[in-house]
């Protein structure tokens, strides 16, 4: 029996991507699948329904709920969503379980399968599967940009009839794919960058895009290649040895998270009022509350004469680039699922069962379900 996937239009407010390119379109056509696209799909990518050639366009979300097997998604489905789909569907997409615990409920009610690509795990085989990776290096790219869009000052260094012009100084805290992303793009903009991570074996990575990485006593490699969480002591220390960094930014990136928790506060009220006027902060984790005290996620405001742009959903804001992107790793998770055009997963596959969520009416990812039942096994 022929699968037939659906791709609809994502429904949460400013968001542009859609989970399906027209090359992975025609690819997974190729693979024996019916692919069906909700009318306008990619409008906010400014991909036209056209484009999706051999794909039937849905015009009522409904009607492609209702009919696919199989739905792929950028964001979370809401409760109704999952309640249009078929009993026993398979969804995949980013899930954020713990922030939706009604959309697991309406999934285990419906008996739906649903993977989720950020319980990806990061192993060496799922680099091409890697969502949250590529997303990062978009918003990364598109932080540098702000910043500099934001900055009173030119980022590379200018000699001119009126005289020489100092090139920008940049600060980048976090050297996970976001923030090596923003080194390299403020680096091609000609500023001087410097750069933190506590993880130490991220400085090679660092000096490799031409940025000065600052060795400081705290160090904190966690599991997965994530740093862990820092004591209160470490925090402090931390706090003490950044301060005269700080002061010296014209411009401040801070990707700074750890998954599952809020955003770790790395830069203080008293921090800020010590940065030069003029000076800019780009809170990149604003998502999980921002590595800034005075952060508002979604705004941007003035403190002092410093400003704070704290926004949400960066990758959205290139959305053709993020949609293309997000579908070849979509691909290339679902494609060794697929059988001769049957949904066919080895259950017991490391990828496979590190990034299910739900199966039979059963939360599968075990965090997941520890933290909303409060059942470990």
């Amino acid at each position: 029996m022929t699968i037939r996937l659906g791709v609809p239009k994502e429904i949460s407010p400013g968001e542009r991507r859609c989970a399906m390119g027209p090359a992975v379109a025609a690819r997974l056509a190729k693979e024996g699948l019916e692919v069906c696209i909700h009318r306008g799909a990619g409008a906010g990518a400014h991909i036209p329904d056209a484009a999706y050639e051999g794909a039937r366009v849905v015009d009522e979300a409904p009607t492609l709920y209702g009919e696919c097997d199989l739905i792929l998604k950028v964001q979370p489905p809401t409760a109704e969503e999952v309640g249009q789909m078929r009993e026993g569907a398979v969804v995949i997409g980013f899930m954020m379980a713990h922030q939706h615990p009604e959309m697991v409920s309406a999934l285990l009610e419906r008996r739906i399968t649903s993977f989720g690509m950020e319980l990806i795990p990061r192993i060496s085989r799922a680099q091409s599967m890697d969502a949250l990776s590529s997303q990062a290096a978009v918003a990364g790219y598109k932080a540098r940009i702000m910043g500099a869009d934001l900055c009173n000052r030119f980022f590379p260094m200018l000699t001119t009839a009126a005289g020489t012009i100092r090139p920008a100084r940049v600060l980048v805290i976090g050297a996970g794919v976001a923030g090596l992303q923003a080194i390299a793009t403020a680096r091609r903009l000609g500023a001087i960058v410097e750069a933190y991570d506590v993880r130490p074996e991220t400085k090679e990575q660092v000096e490799s895009l031409g940025a000065r990485f600052l060795e400081l006593s705290v160090k904190a490699t966690g599991e997965g290649g994530y740093a862990r969480e820092l004591t209160e002591d470490e925090k402090r220390q931390q706090r003490e040895e950044l301060a005269g960094f700080i002061s010296g930014a014209d411009v401040l990136i801070s990707t700074a998270a750890v998954p599952g928790r809020p955003a770790p506060k790395i830069v203080t009220r008293a921090m800020v009022e010590g940065m030069k006027a003029g000076a800019v902060i780009v809170d990149l984790a604003a998502e999980s509350g921002g590595n800034c005290e005075l952060t508002r996620p979604g705004e941007t405001i003035e403190h002092g004469e410093v400003v704070i742009h704290a926004p949400l959903n960066v990758p959205s804001q290139l959305a053709y680039h993020a949609t293309e992107m997000y579908a070849k790793n979509l691909f290339n998770f679902l494609h060794p699922m697929l059988k001769e055009g049957r949904f066919e997963p080895d259950w017991e596959d490391e990828i496979v069962a590190g990034s299910l969520l739900t199966r039979d009416g059963e939360i599968s990812h075990g965090p997941t379900r520890e933290l909303l039942k409060g059942d470990a096994k």
